[in-house]
Parts: structure tokens; sequence; C-alpha cells
């Protein structure tokens, strides 16, 4: 049991006791932040002069040399450390001697473990960010293509009025322009340096805590108080609330994926790669990948609870209970990284049957709103003409047809007002392009969207990726 503390204790820790307070298990995936830190925190000490120059620089290519060792597979973590930051430090003082018990000047775990967390979360960010951008990629292609692929859209998931697939799929497109909208506010909020904040109270180490804020990348500067430092999760339960709603608008996209792929609708064709069969039913191929997007939408909900309950009753400053901030967390951005990551490649290779979008549409009445509008136009009160088309629509129900199989006449026995050119005014395509207002799916409303979504994805991502 190899601990950074221990002289004022007589006794050992209990056995199950040092396990159940350990983290290394999950934390030891915080060793390049934490070593990143630790540098920047031994750059600083040997500025200020508080450690000697030759001491810091052991220090720092000893740090240098365990990451390099831990990703190249050569040094393994062992279990008998309570924690990343006693791993670390305790393989430095191992390799350079006693100069590596002075990294610790003037920090705490408290403030090293805010900062870690901080700058891991910072980078998962970017890293989701980047996801949801490649996700938009996939989209636009789909949009910038189907502006002409007619469907019906829904309410209460009964066919409504007709729009097009390129105006559908804008609608996540949307969606997920505010997710990403709201990682770059949580980026930019967590854009200060806890680091020197000591375990609550600062300390009374010259530090200069500016230097340490922009050797780590922290344009914000040093945070303002230090328990504020040490016990703020505010960040990550913002993130997780961001996960949470990215999780949800995969799971909406899923649902109607799952529904359009089913024998019953046909719209959608997913692709072999981003399906699976049945053991015993050979006829099957079922959209599995979106069904568990769907479902894990659930987990990832239950880490921002989790996070949320934990943090609800705890005094200032840190308390052990923050420890739980990590598990769940790390599962949650495990999850939505590769659902994010399959769900893009299960859009962006299922195929779309257009005639059956079109046809259902025709067949579900779509057009009815609009063949209301006609005889408005003719001069019929609103009211009246509703009363009208419902009357024809009954008619077509009981006989199987669609609006735009009635013959002149039958339109005419509905009113006179009716003439030839209603054919073309309840044709889908008619439908779609008269609906002009800006955000419709219309032709030149759905132009200048896509204008917008193009200089939108030239933009790039947080990270600069373009």
């Amino acid at each position: 049991m190899a601990k950074l503390w221990g002289g004022r204790f007589k006794n050992e820790t209990d056995y199950d006791a040092f396990n159940f307070n350990a983290s290394l298990s999950f934390d030891k995936r915080l060793i390049k932040e934490d070593i990143e830190g630790s540098i920047a925190h031994s750059r600083m000490l040997m500025k200020c002069g508080i450690i000697p120059e030759e001491d810091a620089l052991s220090i720092i290519e000893g740090l240098q040399g365990i990451l390099i060792d831990v990703e190249n597979g050569d040094l393994k973590i062992s279990p008998e450390y309570e924690d990343v930051h006693s791993f670390v430090e305790s393989v430095l003082t191992d390799r350079i001697g006693e100069a590596g018990k002075r990294l610790h000047t003037g920090r705490s775990r408290n403030d090293q473990v805010a900062l870690d967390m901080k700058l891991y979360i910072r980078n998962k960010i970017l890293s989701v960010d980047s996801k949801i951008f490649l996700l938009e990629k996939a989209l636009f292609e789909i949009i910038r293509d189907n502006t002409e692929t007619f469907m019906p859209g829904f309410t209460h998931l009964q066919k409504a009025q007709p729009v097009s697939l390129s105006h559908h799929m804008g609608a996540y497109f949307e969606m997920f322009i505010r997710d990403r909208r709201r990682l770059k506010d949580i980026y930019e909020g967590a854009d200060e340096c806890p680091l020197g904040s000591g375990a609550l109270a600062g300390t009374t180490y010259p530090l200069d805590r500016e230097f340490t804020a922009k050797e780590l990348g922290f344009s914000g500067g040093p945070t303002r108080n230090s328990m504020d430092s040490v016990s703020d999760r505010d960040y990550l339960i913002e993130f997780l609330s961001a996960l949470s709603i990215i999780m949800m608008h995969l799971s909406r996209f899923s649902e109607e994926i799952i529904i359009w792929n089913s024998n019953e609708y046909g719209f959608v064709e997913i692709d072999d790669r981003f399906s699976t069969g049945s053991s015993i039913m050979p006829q099957k191929k079922n959209p599995d990948i979106a069904e568990l997007v769907r479902g894990k939408t659930g987990r990832v909900y239950g880490a921002l609870m989790s996070l949320l309950t934990t943090m609800k009753g705890l005094p200032l400053a840190y308390d052990k209970d923050m420890q739980e901030d990590k598990e769940m967390a790390f599962d949650a951005i495990d999850t939505v990284s590769d659902c994010l990551k399959l769900f893009t490649g299960m859009v962006s290779s299922m195929s779309f049957n257009k005639d059956i979008m079109e046809n259902s549409a025709k067949r579900g009445f779509t057009n009815a709103t609009d063949a209301a509008d006609y005889l408005v136009k003719k001069g019929m009160p609103f009211r009246d003409a509703h009363s009208v088309i419902g009357a024809l629509v009954l008619k077509c129900i009981s006989e199987n047809r669609a609006l735009d199989d009635l013959s002149p006449e039958e339109w005419k026995e509905g009113s006179e007002l009716f003439d030839e050119d209603i054919y073309d005014a309840v044709s889908l395509k008619t439908c779609v392009e008269n609906r002009v207002t800006f955000g419709a799916p219309g032709s030149e409303s759905m132009k200048k969207n896509i204008e917008f979504y193009e200089k939108y994805l030239n933009e790039g991502t947080l990270g600069g990726e373009v």
C-alpha cells in the first residue's frame, strides 16, 4: 500500500479500507494530464526559486520519461498505489532520488486532481466536438442531395404535411449545432487554472499562478478563490448535461431510423455493417446499433444524476465524496464517443427508399392542407375549406385512394371552385415548393440553409479541424 501520507498514524490502513479508498483503477487514465500539470508546476517552482534548478530539471526529465514509458507499455501502473498522483511521485522518486520528493512543494492532491480533471475534460470536449462535426458532415451530404426527395412530415406520429428529406435531416443538423455551441461555452467556462490553490487555502510559498496557468493553456488565468477551486465540479456537471442532451438527440434520431427501417415503413435500408441478425429467425435484419444508442442514453443520464446527487450536500471545501466524479463521467464520455462514431457510420451508409417515402406522403393525405388553401385562394373561408377537404379525405379513405387520384368530377362534388389546376396544387413538389417562409422546406429557404450549413462547416471544430 504505497501512500503519500501516514506520519501521524500508528496503525496500517485496513486492506479493504485501502482498496475502498483507492482510485488508481480509474484515475490512472488521468496520467497524461497529471504529468503535464506536474511539469508546469515544476517549471514554476524553478522560476520562482522555490526549488533548485537542478532538481526541477531532473524532475521534469523524470516525468517525461515516465509518460513515455507508460504510453509505450514499458511501465505498468501497478495496483499497490492509492491514486495516480502517488504512483507518479513514487516512481519519480525511485528514478531520480531525493529530488523527486520536492515535486509536491506548494501543492495538494486537491488542487492537483482539480487540475487533472479540468485538463482531461477540456480535451474530451474537443474530442466530442470533433465527432459531432463528422456526423454533421455526413448529414450535410444528405441535406444537400435530397431537396426534392419528398416524404411525409409527422405530428403525433401521424402523417401531417409534406416535407423534403433534406428539410427533415436539417432539423437534426440544427440540434447538433446547438450541441456544439453548448460544448464551446463549457470549454470557455473551464478556462481558469485551479493549480496553486493548495488543499483549500492556497500556500505560503510565493507561487506564480499566472505562469502555471499560461503554461497549461488556460487563457482565463488562475481561479480566484482557492476554496471554490478545489471543490468546483460545475464544468463537469455542465459537460455531463451537454452529453445527456447529445444522447437525447441521438436517441430521437435513432427512434425514427428504427421506425423508418421497419417493414411497415420501409423508408430506409440500414447497411449490413450496422445491422445484426437473429439466432433463430433467418429472415431478421435488426437495427441494433440504433437501438443500443437509444438504450445507452439512460446510462449517460445516470452519470449526470449521480454527480448532481453526490454534490448536492457537500460542505466546502474538498470532500472525499468528490472522488465519485470520475468513474461514471469516464463511462459517459466513452459511451457518447462510441455512439457518435457508430451513429455517423450508420447514417452515412444507409440508403433511402425515395419512391416509398413519396408514396407514403401521398397516401397519407399530407397535401390536404394545400387543397384547403387552394379553396381559400379562390375565396372560400378557411373553416369551410377545411370541412370540404375533410369530407373528400373521408371519401378517399373509404375507397383506399389518395386525393391525387380523384377525378375532376369528384373534386367538383366537393366544391365548384375546383378546377384542373388542383392537380398541380396538390402535387408534393408544389406543396413543398410553396412553403416559402424562412425555415420552411421550400427550395429557396433550403438553399439559404444549405449555404449557411456549408459556411458553418468550413469554420471547423473547436480544435481547429476542418
